[in-house]
C-alpha cells in the first residue's frame, strides 16, 4: 500500500510514564482513518506525536515517504483540526482560513492566497460567512472554519482531534457528515481522533483500536464489527454477548446450541463466541434454541432491546444477553422465551486481547 503516513514502531510517554508501546500505522493517501481509544489509551499522544508536538523514545514518522521524525512541527506539513476548533478570536473567518498561507511551507503570494480561501470557504460551503468573525458563528460553522484552516496549506496529512465532542448529538452528526465530506472532496489524508465508536464506524475506510498504548486491530468497519481479533475489540466497537465456546468441524456450539462457524482461522485457545443483539433471535417458551426468561425490555424506536436471563447449566444462575427484535411481537419481564443464533458465529479467544 502506498502510504501518506506511516507510523512505525513508535514508542513515547511522560517522563517514566510509558504511554505507546511499539505503534505500528499506515494511512493511504487519501484515507481517513479513525484511531478509535477509551480516555486514557493514548489516542492524543499518537496524534501529538504525528503532528510534532511530542518527540516518541522510539520509532518513526514518514509522510509521503518522507522521514519526519525530528522535523519541527511547523515543517511537517501537516494540518490540525482541534477539539474546539481554536480559531483566531481577532481573524474574520477569511483571515483564519488564510492564516498558514502567509509563512512557512504553505506560504503564497498575495493574490494566490486570496484564491485558496475563495477556494476553501466554498468547499466548506461558507463563502456568505468570509467577513464574519468568529463568535458569530455557530459551533459548527466554527469546525468548517478550522477544517478549511487546515487544509489550506495542502498539509499532507489532516489530525482532527475529536473535533465534534463537544457538540450537541443532533448537530454533532450534521457538522461530521459535512466536515467529512469536504475532507473527501479535497481528497485529504485524513486522521481522526476519537472514543465515540458510532462515529469511527459511519465515518472511516478503516478503524484502529487502540487500548492501553497498544493497537490491537486495525481494520474496516464492518469487518471490525463482525469479525474483532479480540473479546476485548468485539465489546469496544459494539454491544456484545459473548459466550463460552467450542468449535468442531467447523460447527460453533455454545449454551445457545449448535451454528455454523464463520471464523477464517480458529485460535488453538479457550474461545467465546461473540453475538451482536441483532444476531439473536427470540422466540416462545416452545420454539427452538435455548430457554430464558425475559428481565427487561427497552424501546429504542424502530425495535426494542431486551434483556433476557439464559437458563443456567449450575441452578440458580444464568446468562444475560440482549437481543434486538421488532415492535410487532413485544414480550413483557418475566415472560419465558427461548433465544437462537441467527445464523453463522465469529468465535475469538476467551482472554481479553493482546498485551
Amino acid at each position: 500500500m502506498r502510504t501518506g503516513l506511516s507510523v512505525r514502531g513508535v514508542r513515547a510517554g511522560y517522563g517514566r510514564d510509558p504511554v505507546l508501546h511499539g505503534i505500528d500505522l499506515d494511512v493511504a493517501p487519501g484515507e481517513l482513518v479513525s484511531v478509535l481509544g477509551a480516555s486514557g489509551s493514548g489516542k492524543t499522544t499518537l496524534l501529538r506525536v504525528v503532528a510534532g508536538l511530542h518527540r516518541p523514545s522510539a520509532g518513526t514518522v514518514h509522510l509521503d515517504g518522507d522521514d519526519v521524525t525530528a522535523v519541527a512541527p511547523e515543517r511537517r506539513r501537516v494540518g490540525l483540526v482541534p477539539q474546539e476548533g481554536a480559531l483566531f478570536a481577532h481573524l474574520t473567518v477569511a483571515g483564519n482560513v488564510g492564516f498558514g498561507l502567509r509563512r512557512g511551507p504553505g506560504r503564497r503570494p498575495a493574490a494566490a492566497a486570496r484564491g485558496r480561501v475563495a477556494e476553501l470557504l466554498a468547499l466548506v460551503g461558507l463563502t456568505a460567512e468570509a467577513d464574519r468573525l468568529p463568535h458569530a458563528l455557530s459551533g459548527g460553522e466554527r469546525r468548517r472554519v478550522a477544517l478549511a484552516r487546515a487544509l489550506a496549506p495542502d498539509p499532507r496529512v489532516v489530525l482532527l482531534d475529536e473535533p465534534f465532542s463537544a457538540l450537541d448529538a443532533g448537530l454533532r452528526e450534521q457538522v461530521r457528515g459535512e466536515v467529512v465530506a469536504a475532507l473527501r472532496a479535497a481528497d485529504a489524508t485524513g486522521v481522526l481522533i476519537t472514543h465515540d465508536r458510532r462515529e469511527a464506524l459511519a465515518v472511516s475506510d478503516r478503524v484502529a483500536v487502540l487500548h492501553d498504548g497498544r493497537l490491537e486491530q486495525t481494520a474496516p468497519p464492518r469487518e471490525l464489527y463482525a469479525a474483532p481479533a479480540s473479546a476485548r475489540v468485539a465489546g469496544f466497537v459494539g454491544d456484545a454477548v459473548l459466550l463460552p465456546a467450542r468449535v468442531e468441524a467447523g460447527t460453533v456450539t455454545t449454551a445457545l446450541g449448535a451454528a455454523p462457524c464463520r471464523t477464517a482461522d480458529v485460535p488453538a485457545a479457550p474461545l467465546v463466541a461473540v453475538l451482536r443483539p441483532e444476531e439473536l433471535e427470540l422466540g416462545g417458551a416452545d420454539g427452538p434454541g435455548a430457554p430464558a426468561r425475559v428481565g427487561s425490555v427497552d424501546f429504542v424506536g424502530d425495535a426494542v432491546l431486551v434483556t433476557v436471563l439464559l437458563d443456567g447449566r449450575v441452578p440458580d444462575r444464568g446468562t444475560l444477553l440482549r437481543v434486538r427484535a421488532g415492535t410487532d411481537r413485544v414480550p413483557h419481564p418475566g415472560d419465558r422465551c427461548r433465544v437462537r443464533s441467527r445464523g453463522a458465529v465469529h468465535v475469538v479467544p476467551a482472554v481479553p486481547g493482546p498485551r
